[in-house]
């Protein structure tokens, strides 16, 4: 299993953000062994959020040889044509090192923001997901054209229809972690292997990813308490079905929930650091990463 992490676009405890935000984080990634950086994408939430796709932009320098991703961007807030030219943008100053992770939305306030109705969200997604890819490989696809094709990656929670979706329109599929569970996952994964058996198109080497994988290490049950209902607080869930979904809390507990994911076939998660950014990744990188495998 390989791990990527999310860049820290919410502001969750009133940090400002600065030109300074980034750098460190990235650094501590690239050094620590993760395999990719990636950003989510909203408009709207109940903390501010940093636009993902220019925070994405800002560290492509300071990546090195890093995959970039977006896990997800939203084609239909933002509008197909335009995400498809800031997606093919990447992939060549990123010299073919980005990944475009795509999904509806589950938040029906960015689409209010967007004046669009939040209940023809899936229809829209199919059409535009369609004309993004056509915008990217089509015969009348925007210039400049990347050398390098740009993997679409499609967000959904695990159900039949979402994954039939994916394997009809994907690269890939990204799972949601805390809204879905190793076994929920797993049975995921069989619906997505004959729905792409169904489609004419291979099952082995379709990755399977994990992405918004809330992280907080700590030894103390006290804190990991206090963080996991602060994030059930912002996420408007509840935090006794949380444990069970969210790295929150001491190595063995992170090491045998990403297990768990392995084995239900997960290749690759994104984790994302509920504080302390940077010194979160370190301990991540020399706690639960050499114990992965």
């Amino acid at each position: 299993m390989r791990v990527g992490a999310h860049l820290p676009l919410i502001d969750f405890d009133g940090t400002p953000f600065t030109s300074l935000s980034f750098p460190a984080y990235v650094d501590a990634a690239r050094e620590g062994g993760f395999f990719a950086i990636s950003s989510n994408d909203h408009l709207v939430f109940q903390r501010p959020w940093l636009d993902g796709i220019v925070a994405l932009s800002s560290v492509l320098e300071r990546s090195g040889d890093l995959i970039l991703a977006t896990t997800v961007a939203l084609p239909v807030i933002r509008g197909p044509v335009a995400m498809a030219k800031s997606a093919a943008a990447l992939q060549v100053l990123s010299g073919g090192r980005f990944v475009l992770g795509v999904g509806p939305g589950s938040s029906q306030r960015d689409y209010d923001a967007v004046g669009l109705p939040f209940d023809e969200r899936w229809p829209r997604f199919d059409k535009d997901l369609r004309v993004l890819r056509a915008a990217l490989t089509g015969p009348e696809a925007l210039e400049p054209a990347p050398a390098h094709k740009v993997p679409i990656w499609v967000g959904s929670w695990g159900s039949a229809a979402g994954l039939r979706r994916v394997a009809r329109l994907g690269d890939g599929w990204l799972a949601s972690a805390y809204n879905t569970t190793p076994e929920q996952l797993s049975a995921g994964r069989e619906l997505l292997h004959g729905a792409l058996r169904s489609a004419g198109r291979e099952a082995a080497g379709f990755p399977i990813a994990l992405a918004t994988a809330w992280t907080y290490l700590t030894d103390s049950e006290e804190e990991a308490r206090a963080g996991l209902e602060a994030l059930a607080e912002v996420l408007g869930r509840d935090p006794a079905r949380l444990v069970g979904q969210v790295l929150i809390g001491g190595a063995d507990h992170c090491t045998a929930l990403l297990g768990r994911y392995a084995e239900a076939g997960v290749d690759a998660v994104f984790i994302w650091p509920l504080g302390d950014p940077v010194a979160q990744l370190q301990r991540f990188a020399a706690e639960v990463l050499p114990r992965l495998g």
